[in-house]
């Protein structure tokens, strides 16, 4: 099992030629939000240093990133990497895979936005005041409960959370989802968000 998010003292310098020789690729600028909050739960030099290793996709295309992950090895002699991929419902089955020589980890819900359906969380990244009742009214009607995980596998956390989505016209602005995603507590995160954490500070050197 892989170890579980933990804060570590912050670091300076990038840990050196294994990040450079390897890429993470991810559907979208939206997913990159994402792991960059809740990278920074470890620390903002890894969450840089993890930005730095993303490659942005423009939606679920695997085939396109084994292309370039090929193409960096034929400049640089050595190169991997990992494509972080949406189920989008039960389309695709979870967990890690390969398409040619490079590895994929497709998410056992739909979406990467689906592990920020927690409710507290989702509060203390936004400023409700006066509208904390109708936002409650909101997440009863579109959420499941936290302990049914067959139904939040199949919700749709990207139209919940969406720029025009139900909680964004609620509050009348889109929502931050790096912000919600770094105010996520450890025992918000389920265990399948702290493996996929471990494996990044691995590829990364920041463990061994």
């Amino acid at each position: 099992m892989y170890r579980r998010v933990r804060n570590v003292p912050a670091r300076g310098p990038s840990p050196g030629p294994r990040a450079a020789r390897w890429v993470l690729y991810v559907e979208g600028p939206r997913d990159r939000e994402i792991l960059d909050g809740w990278a920074r739960r470890i620390s903002p030099h890894f969450a840089r240093d993890l930005c730095r290793a993303s490659v942005i996709l423009g939606g679920r295309q695997p085939a396109r990133a084994a292309a370039h992950l090929e193409r960096m090895r034929r400049a640089r002699g050595e190169a991997s990497g990992l494509c972080l991929l949406d189920r989008d419902g039960f389309a695709h089955p979870p967990g890690v895979g390969r398409t040619g020589d490079l590895e994929t980890f497709t998410w056992s819900r739909r979406h990467i936005e689906s592990y920020l359906l927690v409710p507290a969380a989702i509060r203390r990244g936004l400023c409700l005041g006066e509208r904390e009742r109708s936002f409650s009214r909101l997440l009863s009607r579109e959420l499941p409960p936290a302990d049914d995980e067959e139904n939040l596998r199949r919700v749709d956390a990207k139209r919940i959370l969406a720029p025009k989505g139900p909680i964004a016209r609620l509050l009348g602005r889109p929502l931050q989802l790096g912000r919600i995603a770094r105010g996520m507590r450890t025992d918000e995160l389920p265990e399948e968000v702290h493996g996929l954490l471990a494996r990044l500070e691995v590829a990364l050197g920041w463990a061994d």
